[in-house]
C-alpha cells in the first residue's frame, strides 16, 4: 500500500495523515494533494522572489499550513527542510511587521513540531537572527515611549516567560522548537554572549537566565557533550545550589534543569543533588507548617511551575542509585496527609496539579524508552531503564496520595486522570483500591459525592478494566456487577449522578460487546476459569439492557412538560434537561450498537411499544422517546423502519383524514407525536428509505402546508432528515468490532474482543455513499417541492400576489430545509470573479466524495435569485417582518458557506472528540490504539474538516452582492436584525479574501457628516460593523494602510454627523469601545516590505526541488526586476499613506466643529502614529507641542507621552568604539579563571574618592562605563564604550542647523510663556494622594536636557529655585521629576556643562532635603534612584558626595533623618557593587548610632543596612567582596550585645522612649541596639540571595530569650519583631554543612533556663525540619540529634513544653521525618509505667505543693509520648496502634496532667476516625473493641 503512494508521489512522504487512507475517495487525493503542493511550492517560491510580501508570501504560507491540516506532512524530506528554512529566513527579517512575523512562526512552529522527522544533519539553523528577533521584541528599546506598539500578548513582561500561561506565545514556542538545531558552536557562542550579563544585583540577570532557559541546546549526541551542557552545568548547578532565597530567575534554572535532564537521562549524575532538589520541590508547595508560620510573599510568586517539576523529577527516575524513588516515596509520605478531603488551601491546587501530571510524565517516559520508534535523538541507555521493579515503587509510592485525592474538593478530575495513567503501569496494584471504594459508594444514598467520584474514577481506568492482561486477569470480572449496580443512579432527582452514570455506562459499554455466549461454556472446553465466569455472568447482558430502557422510561415519565411545568410560559427544554436528553440518547445509542441481534429484537420491541401506545407532548418527554426511537432505527434499520414507519404513517393518514383538522391552528397532540417521531426515525441509511418513498411523499404533502406552525416545523424537520440521510457521506455503524455484533460459535469467542482497540489498517467501515437512485430521489422532492415555494415568493415579489407575513414565514421555512438538507449535492455559486491583482491568489477546490451533476439546474443559485429580490421587498414594504428577515439572514449565510456541516458544529464534534480521546486514551502504547467507534469517529472529523474548507474563495460578483445585502441588513431599522446580519457579514468577511475593501467604503457611507438622510439605527449599525465581533476581523483596524487610511479619518469625521448625537449613552459607549478596541488591537504596521537577498536564494533552491515539480516554474530576470520596482514603490507608497493619514487626522482635529469626545479620539489615534523608523511630520510635531499646554489634562498627558517619543526619534546617535577592558585596569592579560566579583581587572570601575574625575582633563581620560553589570562576571567579547567628545555630534546647535522639528521643539521651550504656563500645568494636582513620580515626564525631561544640552536651563532655572522652596506635594513631585531628568540627559555634556549643572543643583537638593515632608519622601527617592539608573557613579561623584553628608543629624527631627537614608538608599542601590567605598564610609557612620530610639530611624537603618550587605554574597566563583562584610559587622555587635547575652534572664523592653543624653546603663543601650538588629534581620529576610546563617545562629540565642509564647495584648514592638524573625529563619534553606552548627546551636538553647526559649526551640524546630526535610534526611547524625533533642524536652519539667514536644514529635512522625520503632516504642511505655510516690494526706489549709515529681514527669512523657504516636496517623489504623490505644487506656485515671493528656488523645482519635470507622474496626480484637467503646462512650464524659 505504502510502497504503491510512494511510486505515484514521486517522494516518501515525511508524515501525512492516515485517516485520509480510509476516506471513500481516497484513491483521488494523491493527485490533488500533489497538484496542491506543487502550487504551493511555485506561487511561495515566486512571491518571494518578486519580493511581494503581501499578499503573495503571506497567502501562501496560510495555504501550506491548510495544506498540513489536510494531509499532514505530506512532502518528501528535502521538501519540509526547505520550507523550514525558508521560513526562518522570512520571521527573521528585521523590519518585517509583528503580525506577519507572527503568522510566519506559527507555521514554523508546525512544521518543527515533530521533532523527529528531522535530524540534525538533516537541518541546521543559526541561533543568532532568532535572539536578534527576541531581543528586539521582548527588550524593545522604544517600545515604552509609544514608538512600537506590539500585540498585548508579545510583550507580557519577559519575566514570566517560563510560566506556562505564556506558552502559547508563538515566539518562546518556536526557540523550544528550534533548539534542537542549533549548530554545535552555539553552546559557547551563548554563553560568551550571556556570561556577561550574570550579576546577581542587576536585572539582566533575569535577562540572561531567560535566555539560557530558551536558547541553550540540550539534545546533542553524547559525542558532543563536552561542546553542550558540560560548559555550563557545574557553574549553573552550583549557583542554583547556592541560592537561598528563590530569585525570580530561580523558575528559569529550574525549567532548564528539567529540560536538559529529560533530553539526557542517564549521561548526568544528579545524585549528589536528589535531596537539594527535593526539598526544593517541597518548599515550593507553599505548605502550611506550625501555627504561626509567615509567609514571604516571593515564595508564592515565584514559586516552581509544576509542569517542569515533573519532567524533572520523572527524568530522575530509574538508573542503578534508585535514590530517585526514595525520595519521591519521601516526598508523598511527608505530604500525604494534605491530600485528605477535610485538608483546604490554595496550595491544594499545586498538589493536584503534581498528582495529576506526575504519572503522565512517566508514562511519557515509558513509552519512549518501550514502544516509540527509535529517532534521531539519544536513546537512554540500558543502565537507566525503568525497569519493572522501578514501575513498581513509582506506582506504589503514588497510591496513597491519588486515593485521597478522589475525593477532594476540587473535583476527582485530577484524580481520574492520574489513575488513568497508573493504571496503564500496574492494574494489579491501582484498580482494586478503587473498586473497593466503588462498591460501597454505589450502595449508599446519601452520600452522592462519593457516587460520582468514584465513578469519574472508574472510568479513568475503565480500559485497563475490561482488557484484563496477564497482570489483572480478574479485571473484566467485575464488568458486569458494576454495570448493574450503576443503574440506580439513572435518577431523575439528582441530576449530576444521572449524568455521570450515563458516561460511566456509555464508556464501559463501548468496550465490550453485549453478547450472551453462556451456551459456550457447555460446547467449548478450551477456556480458563476467568473465561467461564464471564461467559456465564454475560447471560445477564439482557437483562442489563431491559433494565437500563425501563430506568429511561422512568427519567421521561417524570419529565413531560406538564409534570414539571405548571403553566410556564417557555416550552422549549431547560439546559439541564437538553443535558440530560443527550447523555440519554447517546447512551442508549451506544449500548444498542454494542448489542447482539437477539437482544437488540427485545429491546425495539420495548421501545417501540412505549412509543406507540403513549402519546408525549413533543417539547420535553417527546424529544427523549423519539431520539430513543431514532438511536434504534439507526442500529438496525431495516428491522426498525418495518414497525415505525407504517405505524406512523398510518396515524398520520387517519387523524388527517378529517379536512378542517388540517388547518386547525392548534393541532392535534397525536398528529404531532407521530409527526415528531416519523421525523427522528428517519435520520437513518438513505438507502433503507428509498422502499418507503411514496409513503414519505405523501405525509410530506400532506404535512408541509399545516397551518400550526409547530406542525409544519416538523414536517419540515422530516422532509431534512429525509433529504440528508440521502445526500450526504457518513459512516453506518460505530460498532467496537469491524462487521457488528456476532454470535459466539466454535471459532470465535466475543469475550476476547473486551477493550479491543480498532485496528488502523483494517477499520472495514461501512460507508454511506449517496447512489444514483437517491441522488435522484433528492432531485425528485427539490422538484416537487421547492420549485413551487420559489415560485410562489417570486410572485409576492413581483406583486402579483399578496401572502401573508405567516405565509413567507412558512415558504421560507420550507426553502431553508430543502437547501439545508440537499446543498452537500449542489455546486458553490458561480459567477464573474471581482478583479484582483498580480500573484495568482487561487482558491483551493478540495474534493469531498460528491461529484456535482451541471446538468440539472443549480439550486442554490435559484434560491439566491428569489431570495434577494424578496429581502429587497421586504426591506422596503414591511421592515418589521423580523421573523422573516431572520429567516433571509440563515440562508444568506447557508448560501455563501454551506456544504453540509456547520462550522460550531465541527468545532463541539471536534471537541466532544478530544474529550473522550482523553478519557481513554492509551499513552503507554501509543500509536492511535483507540477503540474502534473513536477511529471512525475521526475519519468523520478529516472529511468534514475538508467539507468545511474554504481557503481563500475566489471573491465573485454573486458573493458581493449578497455581501451588499448582508450590510444593507446590519444597519437596518431593528437592532435584533442587525446583529443577526453583522454576525452573518463578519463570517463572510472572513472567508473572501480581499472583500473588505469593498464593504470599508460602504459601510464608512453611512458615517459621512455631509449625508443627512442616515437614519440614527443606520449609523449605529455602521459603527458596529465597523467594531467587528470578539473573534472575527475588526473593519476599523485592518493591519493595511488602505483600509486604516479610509477608517480612521471617517470615524472622526462622523462626530459631525447629523445623526450623531452626544446625548444618547448606547451612541457614546460606542465610540468609547471603538476607540479602545483599535488601541488595544493596532500593532505598529510596517511601511518597509523589502526581503533580503538571503531570502531569495532560499526559495530559489525550493524552486529548483522536484517531485511535485514547483507549478508556476521561477521568475524570469525581467519579471524579478520588475518585483523590485514594485516593491520600492510599494514601499514608498506606505510612507505617502502614512504621512497622508497623519494629515487628515490633523485636519479633522483643527476642526472647529469637532465635538472634544472625538477630538481625545483623534489625539490617540494620532499618538499610535509614532514609530520608530520613520520620524513624525513636522506639522504633527507642532501640534504636540502645543498640546503640551492644552486646558485638558487627558490631551496634556498624551502629548508628554508623544513628545518624549518624538524626542527619542530626533535622537542622534553616539559613536561607540570598542576597548579592551584589561589595558584600562592596570592588568595588561586576563586572567582565565571563571571567577565573578571584585576582582583586579574591574577595579578601575568602582568608586574611588581619591581618583574622581575633578578637572577637565580628568574627565576626558575617565572611561565611564554606564550599565552596572560590566564587569561583574566575564567582560563581554567586545565592550563598547562611547568614543572622547571631540568625535561625537556636536553640543549646542544654533537654531540654523536644526531641522524642522527640532526648531519648533527649541522655539516653544525657549518662550518664557511657553515654559511659564507648562510648568504651571505640572505642578497643579491630578488626583489628590493618589499622585505619584510620573515616568513620562521623566522621559520628556530628559529627552529635552539630551537632545538640547543646557539651552533651556536658564528659563528653567528661576522655576526650580521656585519649586524647592515651595514644600506641597505637586510642586516638589514637579522639580524632582524635573531634576532626575536633568541628570540623566546631562550623560554626554561636557566637563565644563556638568560641573556648572552641579554647582545649581546640589544647592537645590540640599534645599529639598532639608524640606521633605511625608507626602513627598517616596518622589524624592524615586527621583535620585531614577538619576543614578545605569550611570557611571564616577560621573555622579557630586551628588553621592552630597547625599553623604551627614544623612543622620538628628537636626530635622527623626522624620527627616528617616527621609535622607530613604534617598541615598535609593542611589546607592542603584550602584550595587561599584560603590564600595561609599557602603564602607556609610557603614561606619551609622555603627554608632544603631542604638536610635525613633522607631521609623530603625527601620530605615534596617533596610538600609540590608542594601549595604546585600552584595556579600556566597555565590560560586565569586570572590569574596570589598564591599562590607556581615561576619564582621555581627562580631562587632555581639561585642556591644554582651550584657544581654550574659545574664540568663529575659530580655523584657523597659526603655522608656526618651533620647536622654545621661548615662544610660550598658544594657538599656544594649536593648536599643537589639531592636535595630531585629530590624534588620527582618528586612535582610525577603531581600538578599542567601541567608547567612554562621552569623545569624550567633544571635539566635538572644532572640529565644525575648521571643513570647503566649500572646500578650500589650503590644510590644520588640516581641513581635522576634517572632517575625524567628519564623523566617526557620523557613530559611540550609546547605547540609550548615545543619550541623543550627542544631549544636538549639540544643544550646534547650538547656537554657527560661522555658520560653525551650518551648521557641521546638517550634522552630518544626518549620526548620519540614522547609529542609530531605537535606535533614540525607544526614543520618542529623536525624538522631533531632530526635534525642525532642524527647528530652518531652521529660522537661515545665507542662507547656512537653506538650508542645509531643506535638512536634507526632508532626515528625506524620511527615515520616522519624518512625515509629520498637525501640521508641519500649522507651513511652518504660516511661509511663514510672511508678509515682503515695499521695501524702494533707492537712487541710497547708500550702498545695506545686512542683511536680520527677517521676511524675517522666510518667507523663511516656504518656505524652504514646499519645503522639497515636495522633500521627489521623487518617488510618497501622498495626502498633491498638496496642498503644490499650496502653494508654491504662492511665485514664492518673493523677493531673496526665489524665488530661489521655482525654484529649482519645477524643482526638475518636474525631479523626470517626468517618471511616467501619473500615477501621476491622484492625482490632474483639476484647480491644469492648475496652474501646467503654472508653470513647466512657462515663468520664459525663462526668
Amino acid at each position: 500500500m505504502k510502497k504503491e503512494a510512494t511510486e505515484f508521489l514521486g517522494f516518501v512522504p515525511q508524515k501525512d495523515i492516515v485517516y485520509n487512507e480510509l476516506l471513500p475517495y481516497k484513491d483521488k487525493l494523491d493527485e490533488e494533494s500533489n497538484e496542491f503542493l506543487a502550487q504551493i511550492k511555485g506561487n511561495l517560491g515566486r512571491a518571494v522572489q518578486l519580493r511581494e510580501i503581501w499578499p503573495g508570501v503571506l497567502f501562501w504560507t496560510r495555504k501550506l499550513s491548510t495544506y498540513m491540516r489536510l494531509y499532514g506532512r505530506k512532502f518528501s524530506k528535502e521538501d519540509h527542510v526547505h520550507f523550514v528554512k525558508l521560513l526562518y529566513e522570512l520571521v527573521t527579517i528585521p523590519k518585517l511587521e509583528i503580525s506577519m512575523m507572527q503568522c510566519f512562526a506559527r507555521l514554523l512552529i508546525t512544521l518543527l513540531k515533530k521533532k523527529e522527522l528531522l535530524s540534525r544533519e538533516d537541518l541546521e539553523l543559526p541561533w543568532r537572527p532568532l535572539y536578534e528577533l527576541q531581543d528586539r521584541i521582548l527588550y524593545s528599546k522604544t517600545e515604552h515611549l509609544g514608538l512600537n506598539w506590539f500585540p498585548r500578548y508579545i510583550t507580557q513582561e519577559v519575566l514570566n516567560i517560563s510560566n506556562s500561561a505564556s506558552q502559547n506565545h508563538s515566539l518562546v514556542c518556536l526557540c523550544m522548537n528550534a533548539f534542537r538545531y542549533f549548530p554545535e558552536s552555539a553552546t559557547q557562542e551563548m554563553l560568551e554572549e550571556w556570561r556577561p550579563l550574570m550579576c546577581p544585583f542587576d536585572v539582566t540577570m533575569q535577562k540572561a537566565m531567560g535566555y539560557f532557559e530558551l536558547f541553550l541546546p540540550t539534545t546533542l549526541p553524547p559525542e558532543l557533550h563536552d561542546k553542550g551542557f558540560k560548559l555550563w552545568f557545574d557553574e549553573l548547578i552550583s549557583l542554583w545550589v547556592s541560592v537561598q532565597n528563590l530569585p525570580s530567575w530561580e523558575v528559569n534554572l529550574v525549567s532548564l534543569f528539567a529540560r536538559l535532564a529529560n533530553d539526557n537521562i542517564g549521561y548526568i549524575d544528579w545524585d549528589p543533588y536528589i535531596p537539594k532538589i527535593f526539598t526544593r520541590i517541597l518548599r515550593s508547595l507553599n505548605l502550611p507548617v506550625g501555627s504561626s508560620q509567615m509567609l514571604v510573599s516571593r515564595y508564592l510568586t515565584n514559586a516552581y511551575d509544576i509542569s517542569h517539576v515533573v519532567i524533572w523529577i520523572s527524568a530522575l527516575l530509574g538508573g542503578p542509585s534508585k535514590q530517585t524513588q526514595t525520595q519521591l516515596s519521601g516526598l508523598f509520605n511527608s505530604i500525604a496527609s494534605f491530600f485528605h478531603p477535610s485538608n483546604h488551601g490554595r496550595w491544594l491546587m499545586k498538589l493536584m496539579k503534581l498528582v495529576q501530571r506526575l504519572p503522565a510524565s512517566v508514562v511519557k517516559r515509558l513509552h519512549r524508552e518501550r514502544y516509540r520508534t527509535p529517532t534521531w535523538l539519544t536513546p537512554v541507555p540500558e543502565s537507566h531503564l525503568l525497569s519493572e521493579q522501578d514501575i513498581t515503587d513509582f506506582v506504589e509510592s503514588m497510591k496513597q496520595p491519588v486515593l485521597l485525592a478522589m475525593f477532594s474538593k476540587t473535583g476527582s478530575l485530577d484524580a481520574a486522570q492520574a489513575l488513568q495513567n497508573l493504571a496503564l503501569l500496574r492494574p494489579d496494584l491501582v484498580i482494586p483500591p478503587v473498586l473497593e471504594k466503588t462498591y460501597p459508594a454505589m450502595e449508599t444514598l446519601t452520600e452522592p459525592h462519593q457516587l460520582t467520584a468514584t465513578l469519574s474514577c472508574m472510568i479513568g481506568v475503565a480500559r485497563s478494566l475490561v482488557a484484563g492482561g496477564q497482570r489483572f486477569p480478574e479485571g473484566p470480572t467485575h464488568m458486569l456487577p458494576l454495570l448493574m449496580r450503576a443503574l440506580p443512579g439513572v435518577d431523575p432527582n439528582d441530576f449530576s449522578k444521572c449524568m455521570i452514570t450515563f458516561q460511566f455506562l456509555a464508556t464501559f459499554v463501548t468496550l465490550v460487546p453485549l453478547v450472551d455466549c453462556s451456551a459456550a461454556v457447555q460446547t467449548r472446553n478450551d477456556l480458563t476459569q476467568v473465561e467461564k465466569v464471564l461467559c456465564s455472568a454475560s447471560a445477564e447482558f439482557e437483562d442489563f439492557v431491559l433494565q437500563f430502557i425501563d430506568r429511561c422510561f422512568a427519567l421521561i415519565d417524570t419529565s413531560t412538560l406538564e409534570q414539571t411545568r405548571e403553566e410556564m410560559e417557555t416550552e422549549k427544554m431547560t439546559h439541564l434537561e437538553s443535558l440530560v436528553e443527550l447523555g440519554l440518547s447517546s447512551t442508549f445509542s451506544t449500548i444498542l450498537t454494542q448489542c447482539s441481534m437477539e437482544i437488540f429484537q427485545v429491546a425495539l420491541e420495548k421501545v417501540f411499544n412505549f412509543a406507540t401506545t403513549n402519546i408525549f407532548e413533543t417539547h420535553v418527554a417527546g424529544r427523549m422517546v423519539a431520539n430513543m426511537c431514532r438511536a434504534a432505527t439507526k442500529c438496525h434499520p431495516a428491522e426498525a423502519l418495518k414497525l415505525f414507519l407504517p405505524h406512523c404513517c398510518n396515524a398520520i393518514f387517519q387523524i388527517s383524514a378529517y379536512e378542517e383538522e388540517l388547518n386547525e391552528e392548534e393541532l392535534d397532540k397525536e398528529l404531532m407525536w407521530n409527526l415528531q417521531l416519523l421525523s427522528e426515525v428517519t435520520r437513518v441509511d438513505g438507502d433503507q428509505l428509498l422502499l418507503y418513498r411514496s409513503q414519505l411523499v405523501q405525509i410530506l404533502q400532506l404535512t408541509l402546508h399545516l397551518k400550526c406552525k409547530q406542525g409544519y416545523n416538523l414536517a419540515c424537520k422530516l422532509l431534512y432528515h429525509i433529504l440528508r440521510s440521502m445526500s450526504l457521506i457518513y459512516p453506518r455503524e460505530y460498532c467496537s468490532m469491524s462487521g457488528g455484533v456476532q454470535q459466539h460459535t466454535d471459532t470465535y469467542l466475543p469475550i476476547k474482543d473486551w477493550g479491543r482497540p480498532g485496528d488502523l489498517l483494517n477499520l472495514g467501515i461501512q460507508w454511506h455513499v449517496p447512489s444514483t437512485e437517491e441522488k435522484e430521489f433528492v432531485f425528485y422532492l427539490l422538484d416537487l417541492l421547492l420549485k413551487p415555494e420559489l415560485r410562489h415568493l417570486q410572485k409576492h415579489t413581483q406583486g402579483e400576489q399578496d401572502i401573508s407575513r405567516d405565509d413567507v414565514l412558512q415558504s421560507l421555512s420550507i426553502v431553508h430545509n430543502c437547501f439545508l438538507g440537499a446543498s452537500s449535492l449542489l455546486p458553490p455559486l458561480n459567477g464573474e470573479p471581482v478583479p484582483e491583482n498580480m500573484i495568482q491568489l487561487c482558491e483551493t477546490n478540495v474534493y469531498t466524495g460528491v461529484d456535482y451533476d451541471l446538468s440539472r439546474e443549480n439550486y442554490r443559485e435559484d434560491i439566491c435569485k428569489v431570495i434577494r429580490p424578496l429581502l429587497h421587498h421586504t426591506l422596503e414594504h414591511s421592515e418589521d417582518d423580523i421573523k422573516s428577515l431572520f429567516s433571509i439572514i440563515k440562508i444568506i449565510n447557508d448560501l455563501l458557506h454551506f456544504k453540509g456541516s456547520h462550522k460550531h458544529e465541527f468545532d463541539s464534534h471536534w471537541k466532544s472528540f478530544s474529550l473522550i480521546k482523553k478519557s481513554m486514551e492509551n499513552k503507554l502504547h501509543g500509536s492511535k490504539q483507540h477503540i474502534r467507534a473513536l477511529l471512525i469517529d475521526r475519519v468523520m472529523l478529516q472529511h468534514e474538516l475538508r467539507n468545511l474548507t474554504k481557503d481563500g474563495c475566489c471573491y465573485r460578483s454573486v458573493h458581493q452582492d449578497l455581501i451588499n445585502d448582508l450590510l444593507r441588513l446590519s444597519t437596518s431599522r431593528y437592532s435584533q436584525v442587525r446583529s443577526k446580519a453583522q454576525n452573518v457579514l463578519f463570517t463572510a468577511l472572513g472567508t473572501y479574501s480581499l472583500c473588505c475593501r469593498d464593504v470599508i467604503p460602504a459601510v464608512l457611507e453611512y458615517l459621512d457628516p455631509d449625508r443627512t438622510d442616515v437614519t440614527q439605527q443606520q449609523f449605529k449599525g455602521a459603527l458596529y460593523c465597523l467594531f467587528g465581533n470578539h473573534s472575527g476581523i475588526c473593519l476599523a483596524n485592518l493591519q493595511y494602510w488602505d483600509c486604516i487610511a479610509l477608517t480612521w479619518p471617517a470615524i472622526l469625521r462622523s462626530g459631525m454627523s447629523p445623526s450623531m448625537s452626544l446625548e444618547e449613552s448606547s451612541v457614546v459607549r460606542l465610540f468609547d469601545d471603538l476607540a479602545d478596541k483599535i488601541h488595544r488591537q493596532y500593532e505598529t504596521i510596517g511601511i518597509d516590505f523589502s526581503i533580503p537577498e538571503s531570502c531569495v536564494e532560499v526559495a530559489l533552491k525550493m524552486m529548483k526541488s522536484s517531485n511535485p515539480e514547483p507549478t508556476p516554474c521561477a521568475a524570469s530576470e525581467q519579471e524579478e526586476l520588475e518585483g523590485r520596482k514594485r516593491q520600492e514603490q510599494k514601499n514608498k507608497d506606505s510612507v505617502q499613506k502614512y504621512e497622508k493619514l497623519v494629515v487628515d487626522l490633523l485636519d479633522s482635529l483643527y476642526d472647529r466643529n469637532l465635538p472634544w469626545k472625538f477630538e481625545q479620539i483623534a489625539i490617540g489615534f494620532l499618538s499610535l502614529m509614532l514609530r520608530d523608523d520613520h520620524p513624525l511630520p513636522s506639522s504633527a510635531v507642532l501640534f504636540f507641542v502645543e498640546s503640551l499646554n492644552h486646558d485638558s489634562l487627558l490631551v496634556r498627558n498624551g502629548a508628554i507621552s508623544a513628545v518624549s517619543g518624538i524626542l527619542k526619534q530626533l535622537k542622534r546617535p553616539h559613536k561607540k568604539v570598542a576597548v579592551n577592558p584589561y589595558d584600562i585596569s592596570e592588568l595588561k592579560t586576563s586572567l582565565h579563571s571563571l571567577l565573578a566579583g571584585d576582582r583586579p581587572d574591574n577595579q578601575w570601575l568602582r568608586y574611588d574618592s581619591s581618583r574622581l574625575p575633578r578637572s577637565q582633563q580628568d574627565w576626558n581620560e575617565c572611561c565611564f562605563i554606564e550599565k552596572t553589570h560590566w564587569g561583574y562576571s566575564t567582560w563581554p567579547r567586545k565592550l563598547l564604550l562611547y568614543a572622547p567628545l571631540e568625535e561625537q555630534p556636536k553640543q549646542g546647535k544654533t537654531r540654523e542647523e536644526m531641522n524642522e522639528s527640532e526648531q519648533i521643539i527649541y522655539d516653544h521651550f525657549s518662550d518664557q510663556q511657553f515654559i511659564d504656563q507648562f510648568i504651571q500645568y505640572l505642578s497643579l494636582e491630578d488626583r489628590k494622594g493618589k499622585d505619584k513620580f510620573s515616568p513620562r515626564r521623566f522621559c520628556l525631561f530628559k529627552g529635552i536636557f539630551r537632545n538640547f544640552d543646557d539651552a533651556f536651563l536658564p528659563l528653567l532655572k528661576p522655576h526650580m529655585e521656585r519649586l524647592v522652596a515651595d514644600s506641597h506635594e505637586s510642586t516638589q513631585r514637579c522639580v524632582a521629576e524635573i531634576i532626575s531628568g536633568l541628570i540623566r540627559g546631562s550623560k554626554h555634556w561636557s566637563y565644563s556643562k556638568v560641573e556648572k549643572l552641579w554647582a545649581l543643583l546640589c544647592p537645590l537638593l540640599r534645599k529639598a532635603l532639608s524640606n521633605i515632608t511625608i507626602e513627598t519622601y517616596a518622589d524624592w527617592g524615586t527621583c535620585i534612584a531614577t538619576a543614578c539608573e545605569s550611570r557611571d557613579p564616577r560621573k555622579l561623584h557630586w551628588l553621592f558626595e552630597m547625599l553623604m553628608e551627614s544623612p543622620v543629624t538628628g537636626e530635622g527631627g527623626s522624620f527627616v533623618d528617616a527621609c535622607r537614608l530613604y534617598v541615598l538608599q535609593g542611589g546607592l542601590a542603584q550602584q550595587e557593587w561599584r560603590v564600595p567605598e561609599l557602603l564602607h564610609r556609610l557603614l561606619q557612620y551609622l555603627e554608632p548610632k544603631l542604638t536610635q530610639v525613633y522607631k521609623n530611624v530603625r527601620e530605615r537603618i534596617g533596610s538600609v543596612l540590608t542594601y549595604i550587605f546585600m552584595i556579600d554574597v556566597n555565590l560560586p566563583h565569586t570572590q569574596p567582596t570589598t564591599s562590607p562584610r556581615i561576619a564582621e559587622f555581627t562580631e562587632r555587635v555581639l561585642a556591644r550585645l554582651k550584657p544581654l547575652t550574659e545574664g540568663e534572664e529575659e530580655i523584657q523592653n523597659h526603655v522608656v522612649e526618651e533620647n536622654t543624653e545621661g548615662d544610660q546603663d550598658e544594657r538599656t543601650q544594649a536593648i536599643k541596639l537589639l531592636k535595630t538588629v531585629l530590624k534588620w534581620l527582618m528586612t535582610s529576610a525577603g531581600r538578599s540571595f542567601s541567608s547567612v546563617v554562621p552569623e545569624q545562629l550567633r544571635l539566635l540565642p538572644l532572640l529565644f530569650k525575648i521571643a513570647p509564647v503566649e500572646n500578650d495584648d500589650s503590644y510590644d514592638e520588640m516581641k513581635r519583631d522576634a517572632k517575625t524573625c524567628l519564623s523566617l529563619m526557620s523557613q530559611g534553606l540550609l546547605y547540609s554543612e550548615q545543619i550541623p552548627q543550627v542544631l549544636s546551636a538549639l540544643e544550646e538553647i534547650s538547656r537554657s533556663s527560661s522555658w520560653h526559649a525551650r518551648y521557641t526551640v521546638l517550634t522552630f524546630l518544626q518549620i526548620m525540619v519540614f522547609y529542609n526535610l530531605f537535606t535533614f534526611l540525607s544526614d543520618t547524625k542529623a536525624v538522631s540529634d533531632v530526635r534525642a533533642l525532642v524527647l528530652s524536652l518531652l521529660e522537661d519539667e515545665q507542662l507547656e513544653v512537653r506538650e508542645m514536644a509531643a506535638t512536634t514529635l507526632s508532626g515528625f512522625l506524620q511527615c515520616n521525618f522519624l518512625c515509629i520503632d520498637e525501640p521508641m516504642q519500649a522507651h513511652f511505655e518504660a516511661l509511663s509505667k514510672t511508678r509515682l510516690p503515695k499521695r501524702k494526706r494533707r492537712e487541710l489549709g497547708s500550702v498545695v505543693d506545686t512542683i511536680p515529681s520527677a517521676d511524675l514527669v517522666r510518667r507523663h512523657a511516656g504518656v505524652l509520648g504514646l499519645s503522639a504516636c497515636i495522633l500521627s496517623s489521623p487518617y488510618d489504623v497501622p498495626t502498633w496502634m491498638p496496642q498503644i490505644l490499650m496502653d494508654l487506656s491504662a492511665h485514664l485515671n492518673d493523677t493531673q496532667p496526665i489524665e488530661m493528656s489521655v482525654k484529649k488523645t482519645l477524643s482526638d482519635f475518636r474525631r479523626t476516625h470517626h468517618d471511616n470507622w467501619q473500615e477501621h474496626k476491622q484492625k482490632f480484637t474483639d476484647d480491644q473493641l469492648l475496652v474501646l467503646t467503654d472508653l470513647l462512650v466512657s462515663p468520664c464524659y459525663y462526668a
